[in-house]
């Protein structure tokens, strides 16, 4: 076999176990998976869509629950952070991107580099998203920025110009999924993941610093309360806690891995 052909089918093995470090088989069984979740989100979505009067009825009792702490300052927030064009410019960038986008990327980067620790990141997210489904049944709670009233608006919609009220928008999005923030949610799981993966403390505080920047953006966009922000990060605990149970009935499949220093992130 010439040289250059060896050379070429050597680079392409290595290219695959990159792209496909568990073949082509497992990285669609990945895709499904999500699709699956993407599905039970959709009809949580359908169950909940006429329970506006519910909805209103849970936050207002949110918001009368943070008043009766004396830790009603989403409107101050959201103000201060409004004053600054800017500055809300960014966090309704951030609020539209952190949960899909920006965490598939990372997801997708677990796969590729960190294979072995992703099926423990996946179970995660995904006893994350039954908790979730199940808290936006129980508690369907609208977001700060459908009560003007208290001083909130909605800044992502004006950064887009699409309407809340857009039929296309309430086809995707659960307009009453804020208990619990999955925001802070997926922030918390990401950073805790990315912070095991690496042995350099300043990675390790930039990951840490990620779930204060997306509290700060939900909280500033109009989207969440404290409140949903706090359901959000018992929800990443308890997720935690259960992908590590799985984690015991396979072992060498769904365990999370210590990294090595040759592979730990820089």
């Amino acid at each position: 076999m010439p040289l250059t052909t060896q050379s070429f089918l050597v680079l392409f093995a290595r290219a695959r176990r990159l792209l496909l470090p568990q073949g082509v088989l497992d990285a669609l069984r990945q895709a499904t998976l999500c699709l699956i979740v993407y599905e039970g989100y959709s009809l949580v979505r359908g169950a909940v869509w006429n329970q506006d009067i519910t909805a209103f009825t849970n936050a207002r009792w949110v918001i009368g629950f943070e008043r009766g702490t004396h830790l009603f300052f989403e409107p101050a927030v959201q103000s201060w952070t409004a004053s600054k064009h800017w500055l809300i410019v960014i966090l309704d960038w951030l609020y539209l991107n952190s949960q899909f986008s920006i965490a598939m990327a990372v997801l997708a980067f677990i796969y590729l580099r960190h294979n072995r620790s992703f099926y423990f990141v996946r179970n995660m997210f995904l006893v994350a998203m039954i908790l979730a489904l199940v808290g936006y049944i129980i508690f369907p709670t609208a977001p700060p920025r459908m009560f003007s009233e208290w001083g909130f608006r909605d800044s992502v919609a004006q950064l887009t110009g699409i309407p809340p009220e857009n039929p296309t928008v309430n086809a995707i999005f659960n307009p009453y999924a804020a208990v619990p923030s999955m925001h802070i949610a997926f922030a918390l799981m990401l950073a805790w993941s990315l912070a095991r993966l690496s042995q350099s403390r300043i990675v390790r505080a930039v990951c840490w610093s990620w779930p204060l920047l997306i509290l700060w953006t939900v909280i500033a966009t109009g989207n969440h309360f404290w409140f949903d922000a706090l359901w959000g990060a018992v929800v990443a605990g308890a997720a935690v806690w259960g992908a590590r149970r799985m984690a015991q009935l396979r072992p060498q499949a769904w365990a999370f891995p210590q990294p090595q220093p040759a592979e730990a992130t820089a």
